[in-house]
């Protein structure tokens, strides 16, 4: 039992003054971990094995049975996106609700298994929302086999063809349904300009509305890379890289209540927008097996985009400073409320399977 705890039942107002004390002594130890270096996933899960927590490798839990409530950890801690914040302040929300918790089980995992009753994370960027939109999306890796023949007439370039099948997609975005977008890199090419090259290779990020949307959006890509690289004389072969990973589908009963716990540690959230934001894609496939949510909260100006080195650089500013001890008692205020009333455990619930009846 938490020191200081008189028994009986405790009011929520005096179970958040506990969770923010809690995160104000943390506050210079959090501050400090969100600036570890980036090779150190999840600074901190020691001290989480001293606050009693049952830690193996990056999954830590705390009490036993239901509720049970999972701060998700990034699976990694890449600053352009804001993932050391993210690490530092899940890391502080389930020291400060293990500190009160009376009943159940919060776990701090990457990956949640399906005995838990609501996951708990959110994402820095440039707006304010209760629930940040996450696209349907996945990859393709499109592979260009070319010719590097003896004579000129032999030979056919699979970068410059490369090159046509990028042109290609570019042509047809305005064709695209709305809200999808594709995005791609060069993986491979050539190491020597004294060779024509007959392999190169890209990776193209797909984005949709839905799962729908986002098939419609693969069958145009791939047509687009094969007839590209058709007219080059080459030939190209598209592969999905990765899994389909799911729309987010957000818990109005537990975003709603996180919003307001946010705005009582001094951030406001503004009604969520249409647009989908840079996020983890695991997040949307937790969605649609249990409730989720997936705030995000401002922490540059809107011309910093996240991913960017300007925003990477941002969080290390006063600003992240605020956005991370906010959101960490924003978490454990809402982790603690779950834990401690079991039917917003169960609005969440029933909310949750009224979506999925009627098709999210």
């Amino acid at each position: 039992m938490p020191a200081g705890y008189l028994g009986g039942m405790e009011s929520d107002e005096d179970r958040h003054d506990r969770t923010d004390h809690e995160i104000e002594l943390l506050a210079e130890r959090l501050w400090a971990w969100s600036r570890e270096p980036a090779d150190d996933p999840a600074p901190g899960l020691g001290q989480l094995a001293a606050a009693g927590f049952d830690v193996t490798g990056r999954t830590a839990v705390y009490g036993a049975g239901r509720p049970c409530v999972a701060l998700l950890l990034p699976s990694d801690r890449l600053r352009e996106f804001g993932h050391n914040l993210v690490a530092a302040a899940v890391l502080g929300a389930a020291l400060a609700t293990a500190a009160t918790l009376e009943s159940g089980s919060v776990v701090v995992t990457d990956r949640p298994a399906d005995e838990i009753d609501a996951v708990l994370t959110f994402q820095p960027g440039v707006h304010t929302w209760a629930a940040a939109p996450l696209a349907a999306r996945t990859e393709l890796r499109v592979t260009v086999h070319g010719n590097s023949g003896p004579a000129p007439e032999d030979t056919t370039d699979a970068v410059a063809s490369l090159v046509q099948v990028f042109t290609a997609i570019a042509a047809l975005r305005a064709r695209l349904p709305a809200g999808a977008t594709v995005q791609g890199i060069v993986t491979h090419g050539e190491e020597s300009t004294d060779v024509v090259p007959d392999f190169a290779e890209a990776r193209f990020g797909l984005r949709a509305p839905d799962s729908e949307a986002l098939g419609r959006v693969v069958t145009e890509v791939t047509a687009a890379a094969e007839g590209a690289a058709m007219a080059t004389g080459t030939k190209a072969n598209v592969e999905r890289f990765g899994p389909i990973h799911a729309r987010f589908q957000d818990n109005p009963v537990l975003s709603g209540h996180f919003a307001r716990q946010l705005a009582a540690c001094g951030i406001h959230a503004s009604p969520s927008g249409a647009a989908a934001v840079p996020g983890r894609a695991e997040v949307g496939d937790l969605s649609v097996r249990m409730p989720t949510i997936h705030p995000s909260v401002a922490l540059h100006d809107p011309v910093r985009a996240v991913g960017s080195r300007a925003f990477a650089e941002a969080t290390g500013s006063p600003r992240a400073r605020t956005v991370l001890l906010a959101t960490a008692s924003a978490l454990a205020r809402t982790a603690s409320d779950l834990l401690a009333h079991p039917a917003l455990v169960r609005q969440a619930w029933d909310n949750f399977a009224d979506r999925a009846r009627r098709g999210g």
